[in-house]
């Protein structure tokens, strides 16, 4: 079993600055406290671990996995549309500043959309912080990382701290140093989609970031195997990932496009994991442009299900 103290994922998720909280535009306002962090980073991996420690060693361990990546995945639902809710409440409150109506009904609508904004991004962060720490836990059970039914990472786009790649370059193009444009030296990372060796790859990412502490984490978006590894790596230890995905429009060069767009990038370091022809591609590219890579064959991983640090 896992042993470590509450993270402060659950004690920033769990606290609040609202006086009041509404989760519905008919809702009620509510003045209740949020859930004690502490309990909450207990129970969000007990209802995952008891599902495993109750069928092992029964003729029913066989769908252990099954059952628990259904209550990994609910965690990520309920986030998911909590996500979208508070997108349509951000949209409303940006209608009415634009209206700009500061009479005493336009204020108080101004006011009850606010709230209703930031509600839902405190449940949705609270959710997220569960479902993560219920995916590390299926992590540590299966030795292979959750991910949803269309290649949801193990943690999303904000826990992750994952930058779309166009909107990344386009920062970068107009020297914007905000939210879409970290700073940091780059470590670009491929691999192909059928991978469980996830212990190999995180100790070359811990070894790499203890030499690179600020390191920018550039992937090639795969759904599953390597690079939902290294976002579940990138989650772990606070890295900012940049998600290169393809352009479908480019036809068959869009993988070839994407990789070019990588070494652009002048990488200081490299993962690359077999995969298919584009991972071999990408690693003949950086080698010629001098920089230095771990490469990592299929048949070279090693099977373990111990459990990952938790740092």
């Amino acid at each position: 079993m896992r042993t470590h103290s509450t993270d402060d994922r659950f004690h920033i998720a769990f606290s609040t600055n609202l006086e009041t909280s509404r989760l519905g535009v008919a809702a009620d306002e509510l003045t209740a406290d949020m859930p004690d962090a502490d309990q909450a980073c207990h129970a969000s991996e007990m209802l995952v671990r008891t599902v495993f420690d109750l069928l092992r060693d029964t003729r029913l361990e066989p769908i252990a996995e099954r059952i628990a990546w259904g209550i990994v995945h609910s965690f990520h639902k309920v986030a998911s549309d909590l996500d979208t809710q508070g997108d349509h409440a951000a949209a409303k409150v940006r209608d009415l500043v634009r209206i700009g109506d500061t009479g005493e009904i336009g204020t108080v609508e101004l006011e009850d959309a606010q709230t209703l904004c930031r509600s839902l991004d405190e449940a949705r962060d609270a959710v997220e912080v569960m479902r993560d720490n219920a995916a590390e836990t299926f992590l540590a059970e299966t030795g292979r990382p959750w991910s949803g039914p269309r290649g949801s990472h193990t943690s999303s786009k904000r826990t992750a701290s994952i930058i779309d790649a166009t909107a990344y370059l386009a920062a970068r193009r107009q020297k914007k140093l905000d939210a879409n444009c970290p700073t940091g030296p780059v470590v670009v990372f491929s691999g192909g989609q059928e991978w469980e060796d996830w212990q190999t790859l995180y100790d070359t990412l811990d070894a790499i970031r203890e030499r690179i502490p600020n390191l920018l984490l550039a992937t090639t978006a795969q759904p599953k195997g390597c690079d939902a590894i290294a976002a579940a790596w990138a989650a772990r230890t606070g890295t900012k990932l940049v998600a290169f995905t393809l352009n479908r429009g480019l036809g068959n060069r869009a993988g070839f496009a994407r990789n070019e767009q990588l070494v652009k990038l002048r990488p200081v370091e490299a993962i690359v994991c077999e995969g298919s022809g584009l991972q071999s591609h990408l690693a003949r590219a950086l080698k010629a442009a001098g920089v230095p890579s771990h490469l990592f064959r299929k048949q070279d991983q090693v099977r373990t299900t111990a459990t990952p640090s938790q740092g």
